[in-house]
């Protein structure tokens, strides 16, 4: 497991009686902390849990960011119901509709924003953390970029919350590492396959670029997805960090107090005291074809496996294993060249991993027959091969090795 990447955040915990209830909510349990505010139904032990992940998450967004604390008044408010009916009905008050797992409500008045979670459901994990970068831009900058709000909210959707450790954690991240601000970060590349699979349905960069100013948050379906590659593209492109050097000197010219327009306004003229479009958009369009998608991953690696390149090969499945880490697919080529290194006992738990996640039986137990025969485990190798032996694409092969076993 990767080190976290963001200390923990001593924080205060304000009680005011023993069941810790917030006076303005009845029921809810509250606890303050250095920059929020959660109420919780779940009770103070939940709710100091979500104050400890939001502390972690705003520590990493700022090492990035570095907004200053003085232009905000704290602490954010967040609140969390773990019962649906209570959290569908608070947010219908407001929406008229509700939202799944979590939705960050801005008003123009800063003590009325609030970020509303819905505890435990199974959007949560999907919504949440793209809603909590959300609250944290726009407690600074109230009307930032569409551009530069939706890409990082998909930059950093899959940054998981560590309990044990009080810290967000990048081992289960999808990407390849960067070293930003001193962090080792692994990227959400789930949208890429989308994106390169666009075309010429994308839309242009300086279409992103200039949404706001041409009045048009949403020029089309695939905004979001372009937004988080630009996103991407800033924080990755390898020219001596002379990309991301913009983008984060781009932070600096966003004012709290201006609009969506004159924000992007001041982004896109500083992104072109720099460089023209066409040299933006060719660079971008190199390094997207650069990326690999995860079907482009598992080519690579067939291929090097093929060819005999057992390090290349590890290395492309390793990264399409962290694309989509519960794709049974790079375990069971992880545990072929974990095979082929007799590390036996290595290729067995890639199989079992490559079974959990959906592989075929067949195809796996037939692995895993093979495997623990040169194990010299023969029980289990007959056990494997009967198993794999119900596939009829299996069944000649398994029975013939079966009656070669002694």
């Amino acid at each position: 497991m990767k080190k976290g990447i963001c200390g923990v955040t001593v924080f205060t915990v304000l009680l005011f009686s023993a069941s810790a209830q917030d006076r303005t909510s009845p029921g809810m349990a509250q606890v303050i902390s250095e920059h929020y505010q959660v109420l919780a139904d779940s009770g103070s032990v939940d709710a100091a849990l979500l104050s400890k992940e939001l502390e972690s998450r705003f520590a990493l967004y700022n090492r990035i960011f570095h907004f200053s604390n003085q232009t905000v008044v704290y602490p954010l408010k967040v609140r969390a119901y773990k019962d649906k009916k209570a959290y569908d009905d608070y947010v219908s008050l407001r929406l008229n509709s509700t939202r799944a797992g979590a939705v960050y409500l801005h008003y123009n008045q800063a003590d009325l924003r609030e970020l509303v979670v819905h505890r435990g459901s199974a959007d949560e994990e999907r919504m949440f953390p793209h809603q909590a970068f959300i609250q944290y831009l726009r407690a600074f900058i109230p009307y930032p970029p569409a551009w530069l709000r939706e890409g990082f909210a998909i930059y950093f959707n899959t940054l998981k919350f560590d309990a044990g450790t009080n810290t967000m954690n990048s081992a289960e991240l999808p990407g390849r590492a960067l070293a930003v601000g001193g962090l080792a970060y692994e990227e959400n590349l789930a949208w890429l396959e989308l994106v390169k699979g666009l075309g010429s349905k994308a839309p242009s960069l300086e279409a992103i670029l200039r949404a706001d100013i041409d009045g048009i948050p949403d020029p089309t379906e695939y905004f979001p997805s372009i937004a988080w590659s630009l996103v991407s593209f800033f924080m990755n492109a390898e020219k001596d960090y002379y990309y991301t050097r913009i983008l984060f000197e781009s932070f600096m010219v966003l004012s709290g107090s201006s609009s969506a327009v004159a924000n992007s306004e001041a982004v896109l003229n500083h992104i072109l005291s720099w460089l023209d479009l066409d040299t933006l958009t060719r660079d971008y369009k190199t390094y997207i074809d650069s990326r690999k998608t995860f079907a482009e991953l598992l080519a690579d690696g067939q291929q090097a496996y093929k060819n005999k390149d057992s390090s290349r090969a590890e290395a492309a499945f390793l990264s399409a294993h962290r694309q989509k880490p519960t794709h049974y697919a790079p375990y069971y080529y992880l545990g072929l060249l974990a095979y082929e290194a007799k590390n036996f006992d290595q290729a067995e738990q890639y199989y079992r991993s490559a079974i959990q996640y959906g592989g075929g039986e067949g195809l796996i137990s037939y692995a895993r027959g093979i495997n623990a025969i040169s194990a010299g485990r023969t029980a289990e190798a007959k056990a494997f091969l009967e198993q794999a032996a119900a596939d009829p694409e299996y069944k000649e092969r398994a029975q013939a090795l079966i009656a070669r076993l002694p």
